[in-house]
């Protein structure tokens, strides 16, 4: 029989606090900015605001993109951790992640996917090939990949110095 393994609970905290009030609060839809900093203890600021489609701030992080870079540091945090475990030294590594959402008439929306794109560079030639393979073990440990409901897909490209 094979043992039940062992649950850790971790907990996590952070602030969101609305900066886009105009003087008039939500009087009417284009009456305030969406615009608000994200906070947690020990670490800077991150300004948030809601995509330029849904009138925010262009200059600021959405939601969106913050749920997209979640999925892409996850994903390159396990990777490295996995590298090292098995001996490839990884000496590079940049990742343009593309996330697609669709809405409806009613304001409801959803992800139905996100795309990676690590490109990865060894120092080892001859580890090209275990480093690539190492990204399905990184998708499989994924923290964030394995608490969303819509598909999450790598396309690395693995080179050596």
């Amino acid at each position: 029989m094979t043992p039940m393994p062992r649950l850790h609970t971790h907990t996590y905290a952070t602030t969101v606090t609305w900066t886009g009030n105009l003087g008039t609060g939500t009087s009417g839809y284009r009456d305030y900015r969406r615009d608000h900093d994200i906070t947690a203890e020990g670490h800077p600021l991150i300004p948030g605001s809601s995509d330029p489609t849904f009138r925010g701030d262009p200059t600021r992080w959405n939601p969106e993109e913050l749920l997209l870079t979640a999925l892409s540091q996850c994903h390159m945090l396990a990777y490295l951790h996995l590298c090292a475990d098995n001996g490839i030294v990884v000496t590079a590594y940049v990742d343009h992640a593309t996330g697609t959402m669709t809405t409806d008439n009613t304001g409801s929306g959803h992800f139905t996917e996100a795309l990676l794109h690590p490109q990865v560079t060894v120092a080892d030639p001859d580890t090209v090939e275990a480093a690539t393979t190492l990204h399905d073990d990184a998708h499989r440990v994924c923290f964030i990949a394995n608490s969303v409901n819509f598909p999450v897909r790598h396309r690395p490209v693995t080179r050596a110095t």
